[in-house]
Order: structure tokens, then sequence, then C-alpha cells
């Protein structure tokens, strides 16, 4: 499949939010705060769904209206731009309840 090609955004989404998750897996909130290779690494992996998301075209989306797409392209944007005002509590909250049910809507999809 070609790099352009919708579905492999959609890939690239599964695969990072399912990273990110796993990148947590037996981990606190705090660890957010004392790894600075876990923190980097999540931020990057949210980063990554985000701009794949961005690459998936309107048209999709508007067939999936039950993803937030706003919300996931606001986030990649907000951490890129506002890389010195990251707040580690909705990283934390991103990843733990907002990922598990994005990976199940990816899943149906593709």
């Amino acid at each position: 499949m070609p790099r352009h090609d919708p579905q492999v955004r959609l890939q690239h989404m599964l695969e990072y939010a399912r990273e990110a998750i796993g990148l947590m897996r037996d981990k606190k909130r705090a660890d957010l705060d004392t790894d600075r290779t876990l923190g980097l690494a999540t931020l990057r992996c949210l980063e990554i769904i985000g701009e794949a998301a961005s690459r998936v075209p309107e048209s999709l989306r508007q067939q999936h209206p039950q993803i937030p797409w706003p919300q996931i392209i606001g986030t990649r944007n907000r951490l890129v731009h506002g890389y010195d005002l990251v707040d580690y509590d909705i990283i934390w909250s991103t990843i733990t309840q907002d990922l598990p049910p994005l990976i199940a809507e990816l899943e149906k999809i593709l």
C-alpha cells in the first residue's frame, strides 16, 4: 500500500495508539514525571497519531464521526507547538482513557 493511502494512515494511528498503551503498561502516572525517556516516547506516539489523523481525507473522517478527529489533531498541534507546556496529567488521561476506545474504533474500520 502506498504511504498516502488512507488505510496506511489509519494503520499508523492504530499502531502508535497500541505502542503508547504498551509503554505505559505496569507504569503509574508519576512515571511520566520521573522517566524522561518514557515521557518523550509517549509524546511522540501521540504526535504521530495526530499527524496521521490529519492526513486522513476529510471524506473518510466524515464517514467515521465516532472518532474525535479534531481533538486528536488538536492534541498533536498542542504537543508540537506547546512543547514547553505539556501537562502530563492530560497525557496520562489520554493514554489510559482515550486511546483504548480509539483502538477499538480503528480496529472496526480496518
